[in-house]
């Protein structure tokens, strides 16, 4: 099959077009033929930042699957050979997904809603995920919940305003100027200008607060919460002790997550994708060969919405 490696850590050339053997499924796995899969932050990081989950390459990349069951292993009752279903593969171990073919944890994946393409179910997983757990697991968002959505324009912004609006939340969401317009046509109740706002002193009583860039950034955006709210931060560094002891001393909480595989929460958002209540902005598709390009746009952090690579 056709995948995307790399044999060293780096820019964007270092991906390549290889021919690696097909998997196949183990206990409890499927085989999916790879239709189309979403590119993330943490797929150029991986790519270029050095000691990451994923150790030294070679590997393949991608986490974000939507395709149709080629096999299934032994056990496997969920799903059926010519089934379209889309997921999550585990993360941070599971990589892959970009590739012809991947295999994962049946229960990683949900069916692909008929009402939506591969390449919008491609590019809903890892960051609808993310959002669902931040919001509705972690922070347990509710009617009249004021929450206050950093980056409402990213791959996971623009989701968690969708999902948080669901909930019945008052939704502030921060963004440049230019892209003020897309989130506040996601439902967003208010859109703050970061770059010519102090959104720690414009905000001061949201119930909850997501955010993405973790260190100081985070640890100010404590400030934005009202007595007893919580902080979830999506950035494991440094920052997360001095992150737990500011949270102490404000009265408030502070939780940093890691995105987990979960059937339950793919259905739910193949739910809400399917009645129209949860989509994904396309930035921009590319060939699988053209990962590398897929890369370097997104690392201008000039896109609003997601990227996604197809696979022929």
């Amino acid at each position: 099959m056709r995948a995307i490696s790399q044999d060293v850590i780096g820019g964007p050339e270092v991906l390549k077009e290889v021919r690696l053997p097909r998997p196949a499924p183990g206990v409890g796995e499927v085989l999916v033929r790879v239709r189309a899969s979403g590119v993330n932050p943490t797929d150029w990081k991986h790519r270029g930042v050095p000691g990451l989950f994923l150790g030294e390459p070679p590997f393949v990349l991608g986490w974000d699957v939507s395709g149709v069951i080629e096999a299934t292993g032994r056990g496997v009752t969920l799903f059926k050979p010519g089934d379209e279903v889309f997921g999550m593969l585990p993360y941070p171990y599971g990589a892959g997904a970009h590739a012809e073919y991947v295999t994962g944890p049946a229960r990683a994946f949900a069916r692909k809603p008929a009402a939506i393409d591969h390449v919008q179910a491609g590019a809903l997983p890892l960051a609808g995920l993310t959002a669902w757990q931040a919001l509705v697991d972690t922070a347990r968002v509710e009617p009249g919940r004021r929450v206050l959505i950093h980056a409402a324009a990213g791959g996971v912004g623009h989701l968690a305003v969708q999902i948080a609006k669901v909930r019945g939340a008052y939704v502030i969401g921060t963004a440049s100027a230019p892209k003020h317009e897309f989130v506040r046509g996601l439902g967003a109740d208010e859109v703050i200008d970061y770059r010519s706002t102090d959104v720690a002193e414009a905000v001061r009583d949201a119930d909850v607060v997501l955010d993405a860039q973790g260190s100081e950034h985070a640890i100010r955006s404590l400030r934005s919460l009202r007595p007893g709210g919580v902080l979830v931060s999506l950035r494991l560094d440094d920052g997360n002790a001095a992150l737990a002891e500011e949270a102490a001393r404000l009265g408030v909480r502070a939780e940093v997550m890691l995105v987990e595989d979960d059937h339950a929460g793919m259905a739910e958002i193949a739910r809400l994708a399917a009645d129209g209540r949860l989509r994904a902005e396309i930035a921009g598709t590319f060939e699988l060969a053209d990962a590398a390009k897929a890369h370097e746009l997104g690392e201008t952090g000039r896109t609003a919405g997601k990227l996604v690579l197809t696979v022929r």
